[in-house]
């Protein structure tokens, strides 16, 4: 006897799922984005450089990272809903204890760690049950739920900004960890897939009495269903381990935009308002592009990997054209682009990876994409800075980025030929090759037989 998932619904239940990882998008990954507006307030509060007060977030994004794998782990262990739940707790836990605001370090552990446990906890399961209870659909559903970043990323600005004016930031801290409980409810939402229970038919016929026979099946499919352990040796798998030195390469270079389009905006003497806004298209571009490329992909028209090699080349296109800007409109023009592109990707490389590493071993390639990813997001943005400081221009930085991304998409094209390989292969094991030496007698045995059957028929 055994146990599987059952097939994905690709809707009803499903969009309750979905709607579900929307908010847990916004209330982790846009909090997470939005936590720079803290940044002053607690700098001068404590009186630190504002290297020491930066590492708050670093361990934050270092522990999201870190503990992606740890996540995936317990998913396969017990459920998706669980796992959610204990993120919307720590998540609360670390807002919550970061409202004493004892010191720096303790900052650290309860902002940067707990917080960081919590994001990890919460978006790592949120975005892998999208993809089970999806597999038509799985691009488009996907994209909807990831744009929860961008529209609480957008409203959080002005919102935590105001509570911080009204409260402080030890008082906004505390009712955002507040806020930040209603993962635990989104987690609730996450109802785990219905199992089937697969019986071999004569099995069934041989060892089922008549009498309870009902009742002993009701009873198996009430059964818990065993689940394989993380899958470890992902790693040794070509497709993979490209994908994944893909994903640094790519870290590598999205997390300098966000960090330098502002410096690169006063460089060219833009007003501070007029700066500001160019977060504000940022946010409503990689709203528009992740819908529109997720509607895209769920018309099956173009292959995943290749549609994703397709956005990569397009956002490192726009990066390289980013620093001809020379004014305010024209540098909003490329940003917008950039946005675009970036939002694109966004929605499909999740999708890209299910593909690679199929469903079954999703969760586990999930976690540990999240892990190696996590060493391009560290090594990016201080090699953009080191570059700017010997160039003397931001310009440098973002040429950096976009050749970066040029060689990430060189790894995905390398993946799509080896799977094109194999498909090739998997469709010409099942027919003998006339080129092989076995080919002449099985073309003479079916010759034969066919003589023994036209025989028969004469007699």
């Amino acid at each position: 006897m055994q146990f599987k998932d059952s097939n994905p619904p690709d809707g009803g239940y499903g969009w309750v799922v979905v709607v579900s990882a929307f908010m847990v998008m916004g209330l982790t990954a846009a909090v997470l984005k939005t936590f720079c507006l803290f940044f002053v307030e607690i700098q001068q509060h404590f009186d630190e450089l504002a290297s020491t007060t930066s590492w708050i977030t670093s361990v934050t994004i270092a522990v999201f990272h870190l503990g992606a794998p740890v996540a995936s782990t317990l998913c396969v262990r017990y459920t998706h809903r669980a796992i959610v739940i204990t993120g919307g707790l720590l998540a609360f836990s670390g807002m919550a204890l970061g409202f004493l605001g004892l010191n720096m370090v303790w900052m650290y552990g309860t902002v940067g760690f707990l917080q960081g446990f919590g994001i990890s906890f919460s978006w790592t399961p949120a975005i892998s049950i999208v993809s089970h209870y999806f597999s038509k659909k799985r691009a488009f559903a996907n994209a909807i739920a990831s744009v929860g970043e961008c529209a609480f990323a957008f409203t959080f600005g002005p919102f935590f900004q105001w509570l911080i004016s009204q409260y402080g930031w030890k008082g906004a801290l505390l009712i955002i960890g507040g806020i930040q409980l209603n993962i635990c409810v989104c987690g609730v939402l996450m109802r785990p897939l219905a199992s089937s229970c697969l019986l071999d038919a004569s099995h069934s016929e041989t060892e089922t009495p008549p009498g309870n026979g009902a009742s002993r099946i009701d009873k198996e499919d009430k059964s818990p269903i065993t689940h394989k352990a993380f899958n470890w040796m992902l790693v040794r798998r070509p497709e993979f381990v490209l994908y994944a030195i893909f994903g640094i390469l790519a870290a590598m270079s999205f997390f300098v935009p966000p960090l330098f389009l502002v410096p690169l905006s006063y460089s060219l003497g833009t007003d501070e308002s007029w700066t500001a806004s160019l977060l504000s298209i940022l946010a409503i571009v990689d709203f528009a592009g992740r819908l529109l490329c997720g509607w895209y992909a769920n018309l099956h028209i173009t292959k995943t990997v290749h549609l994703l090699t397709m956005t990569i080349t397009l956002i490192s296109t726009s990066l390289m054209l980013l620093p001809l800007a020379n004014n305010y409109l024209s540098l909003a023009i490329f940003t917008g682009f950039y946005g675009f592109f970036f939002g694109t990707t966004v929605a499909v490389h999740i999708t890209a990876l299910a593909d690679v590493v199929g469903m079954p071993d999703f969760d586990s390639a999930l976690g540990l994409f999240m892990l190696i990813r996590s060493t391009g997001g560290f090594v990016g943005p201080p090699l953009a800075g080191l570059i700017m400081d010997m160039a003397g221009d931001y310009r440098a930085s973002f040429y950096m980025a976009g050749t970066t991304l040029v060689l990430s998409a060189g790894f995905l094209v390398t993946l799509d030929q080896i799977q094109q390989r194999k498909e090739k292969g998997s469709q010409t094991s099942t027919k003998p090759e006339k080129s092989t030496l076995l080919y002449p007698f099985l073309h003479l045995l079916k010759l034969q037989n066919r003589r023994y059957q036209e025989h028969d028929v004469v007699v």
